[in-house]
């Protein structure tokens, strides 16, 4: 009698576990998507006066 309640344990705690696994996972919600639009015109710039490169001081001049 022992026996069949032991097997019997068992096999329900196994097929319980199978149960579980086949269970989906919880998975994070997709990213939002990217606004469709049109592209910022004149925002870049480019054309421009060059970034970083400032006129060349002067020369300096000793009189003497």
């Amino acid at each position: 009698m022992m026996k069949i309640v032991l097997v019997t344990a068992a096999s329900l705690a196994m097929l319980s576990a199978a149960a579980a696994a086949d269970l989906p996972r919880k998975e994070p919600p997709p990213p939002a998507p990217a606004p469709v639009g049109k592209a910022p015109i004149g925002k870049y710039p480019v054309g421009k006066a060059p970034i970083g490169k400032y006129p060349t001081p002067p020369p300096v001049v000793t009189k003497g």
